[in-house]
């Protein structure tokens, strides 16, 4: 098994295809690293414009921590796309070069195979997800400096001590990172049903758009099905941010607000990574590969 997720990786990694998804981010934190430090007052005085009559914020809005928060809302509602690229090729590519059933008929079941392309998977996902931290929080930091961390959020505000935020990166990245292997379980999973790495890749997305608008729209149809849908519990990863206060409105250095939800839906992460898996597992047992 070692050995087949070793050529597994080495088939990812020397596509120069695989590298656009960090060439990608890499780009795009820096122009939004840019951006802030250019115009990083404008941004803040946007953010709180409706709370500068009422707060007296003491401290640097715009810091390491901050940048990283501002970053991971806007990249990680596109890189779902950037995993679908390898993660629904997977499968597809193998039929499409013609090599799948070549691969077979080396002395290894079908279940150690598909197992181990899976992982292969998993470990770019996951190698993505380090390269958006070093990136994305590490180099902020770096940059920007720290401070305590203020968010606002729909019907209030959050101030979060510096020396309590990166324990909630830490939380975070690892949450994010269950939300990415459902995706790349997905992809995975559609890519048993083509012979092109297209069609399993447009399938991925139009899937998680779909599942996401549902998942946004508060009508009493799509509510009944929303706890269901992994879409819906992507996000939890900002419950990390929202800290309880005492009778005084004072934030409890080390609580999480609703840590009871990001249990929940990493459960259900979970629940739908074991189910496309396993469900990829059943179809390529039952599979009659031609190509």
């Amino acid at each position: 098994m070692f050995t087949l997720l070793q050529i597994e990786l080495y088939k990812i990694f020397k596509r120069p295809r695989t590298y656009i998804a960090f060439a990608a981010i890499t780009a795009l934190i820096i122009i939004i690293q840019l951006g802030l430090k250019v115009d990083g007052k404008e941004y803040a005085d946007f953010v709180l414009a409706d709370l500068q009559n009422t707060l007296e914020i003491n401290g640097k809005i715009i810091n390491g921590y901050f940048v990283c928060y501002v970053i991971l809302q806007l990249l990680l509602v596109h890189v779902p796309l950037l995993i679908a690229l390898i993660a629904a090729d997977m499968i597809s590519g193998e039929a499409n070069m013609g090599t799948l059933r070549v691969l077979l008929t080396k002395p290894i079941s079908r279940t150690e195979f598909i197992i181990a392309k899976f992982l292969a998977a998993a470990i770019y996902t996951i190698l993505l997800l380090i390269w958006i931290a070093v990136f994305a929080l590490l180099a902020s930091i770096i940059i920007f400096g720290t401070d305590d961390m203020f968010l606002v959020k729909n019907a209030y505000a959050v101030q979060i001590e510096k020396v309590d935020i990166f324990w909630r990166y830490i939380g975070a990245f690892c949450f994010a990172a269950l939300a990415m292997l459902t995706v790349a379980a997905l992809g995975f999973f559609l890519s048993n049903f083509a012979e092109n790495s297209i069609g399993p890749i447009v399938a991925t997305m139009s899937v998680i758009i779909v599942t996401t608008i549902l998942s946004t729209m508060s009508i009493p149809l799509f509510n009944k099905i929303k706890p269901y849908l992994f879409t819906t519990h992507m996000v939890a990863w900002k419950e990390f941010f929202d800290v309880k206060v005492n009778d005084a409105n004072e934030t409890i250095r080390g609580t999480v607000q609703n840590a009871d939800k990001i249990i929940r839906s990493s459960i259900v992460l979970i629940a739908h990574i074991i189910l496309f898996v396993g469900a990829s597992v059943w179809v390529f047992k039952k599979k009659n590969v031609l190509s």
